[in-house]
């Protein structure tokens, strides 16, 4: 697991080594407070395991070193500490009833410590993109100079974006906040649904509607495959960045700390790494969702397939997300944006970003669309081969005068025109009134 500086600390404790054994023994204490209730567990055992009931790591993993099993070792470790009473514990339960429910819950309060660090990320996306609504740049298809655009419109499709990953984290966290209490197959053979119910009710879980030996695995995949598309936006966003701060572009440039090295032989170099660092994490969540859908199809009510794979995937995931996004927050709010660069660039292609309004506006005036394509285009062709401005090119070309003005040609080539619904956009996303 990647811990540093820059992941939530709350994060660390959730997948800390031993986390389980916390979260296990909040599972058994919620099963046998229901059982106590019940009557089926005497009030005196029952406030003897509350005083006594306490988790030593290193015990379980003596235990466990000779009994080979994690939750049995688990169990052996607390009994010690509790005493005769510990033979209430676990009553009726098979491994997983205790395991998969208690790691319902540390998935669900990851998935809530990402929302938290997707709220911070869009807030940083908010702030830039209202500071570069009006921000002039050039928009690139293929590549390729197209036609004008604000950075603040770029930002604003990122947050977009955001939003429906958020939306999509949302269903994630309730997928998996499920528990299930049913026994060794899943038929309550010697735990009665109603304890089910109450348990999961008091751990804050929703009850599954039916399980074998162990919760579904489609649920984590779904987890899984829902902060890989996450990753997938990060790597979006970085990749952009990455584009756009390539020397011979240069409009933007990530934060370079104060005494920060770009390159051991190189003392010019300012690298982009963080966004290189977070399009290569996106890589590690894809292959880890990958693996959480090889986990759905298991032998039977259950095989063990599935448990040594998510020891690795679900804590690492969980972790590089939350790096990610604080990373790419942190990159966001201290982005350089190069206003002055993005003017250059866009008058690289000497006006050709408005052969569109040319080409529209032949045809407005009642010239045939093929023949104004072919007429914009030899005149782009010849602008851009020869290094010629657009406009005089389209100005000389006495196939356009005989359908427009100098005046209406000049005014083909406002900027404004190309923006003038940015406005608009910003007003759907709710970003401006």
């Amino acid at each position: 697991m990647l811990l540093d500086r820059y992941t939530h600390p709350e994060m660390g404790k959730l997948w800390q080594d031993g986390y389980e054994y916390e979260r296990w023994l909040e599972v058994e204490l919620a099963v046998a407070e229901v059982m106590t209730k019940r009557g089926e567990i005497p009030l005196e055992a029952m406030a003897e395991i509350r005083a006594k009931a306490k988790v030593n790591p290193k015990r379980i993993l003596e235990i466990e070193a000779v009994v080979r099993h994690d939750l049995i070792a688990f169990l052996q470790a607390v009994v010690e500490e509790i005493g005769e009473a510990g033979k209430y514990l676990h009553l009726g339960l098979t491994s997983s009833d205790v395991k998969d429910t208690a790691l319902s819950l540390v998935l669900r309060d990851s998935g809530r410590l990402l929302k938290q660090d997707l709220r911070e990320l869009r807030a940083a996306l908010v702030k830039r993109a209202l500071e570069s609504k009006d921000t002039v740049m050039v928009g690139r298809t293929h590549g390729i100079h197209a036609e004008p655009l604000t950075f603040g419109l770029k930002l604003a499709l990122w947050i977009a974006e955001i939003d429906r990953q958020d939306e999509r984290l949302n269903q994630a966290i309730v997928t998996v906040s499920a528990g299930k209490i049913s026994g060794a197959v899943g038929t309550y053979a010697n735990v009665a649904p109603e304890v089910e119910e109450a348990v999961c009710n008091h751990l804050g879980l929703e009850t599954a509607l039916v399980s074998n030996q162990i919760l579904q695995r489609d649920r984590h995949a779904h987890f899984m495959t829902t902060l890989a598309l996450i990753g997938g936006t990060l790597e979006k966003i970085s990749t952009e960045i990455r584009n756009l701060q390539r020397t011979d572009i240069l409009e933007v440039e990530e934060p370079f700390a104060e005494g920060q090295k770009g390159s051991s032989a190189m003392p010019h170099k300012r690298n982009p790494i963080v966004c290189e660092q977070v399009a290569g994490m996106s890589r590690l969540l894809r292959g880890n969702a990958l693996a959480a859908m090889e986990n759905i199809a298991l032998w039977h009510e259950r095989d063990m397939t599935h448990s040594s794979v998510e020891r690795v995937i679900l804590p690492d995931s969980c972790v590089l997300l939350d790096h990610m996004l604080r990373q790419m927050t942190r990159v966001i709010a201290g982005l350089k944006i190069r206003e002055d660069q993005m003017k250059r660039n866009l008058q690289k292609t000497f006006g050709l970003t408005s052969s569109q309004r040319v080409l529209l506006a032949l045809v407005e005036h009642g010239c045939m669309r093929e023949d104004a394509y072919a007429w914009v285009q030899q005149d782009a062709f010849q602008a851009w081969d020869n290094g010629l401005d657009f406009i005089e090119v389209v100005a000389a070309d006495a196939r356009v005068i005989k359908y427009l003005s100098i005046e209406e040609i000049q005014g083909l080539f406002d900027l404004k025109y190309h923006l003038r619904h940015v406005d608009d956009i910003f007003r759907r996303l709710g970003l401006v009134d």
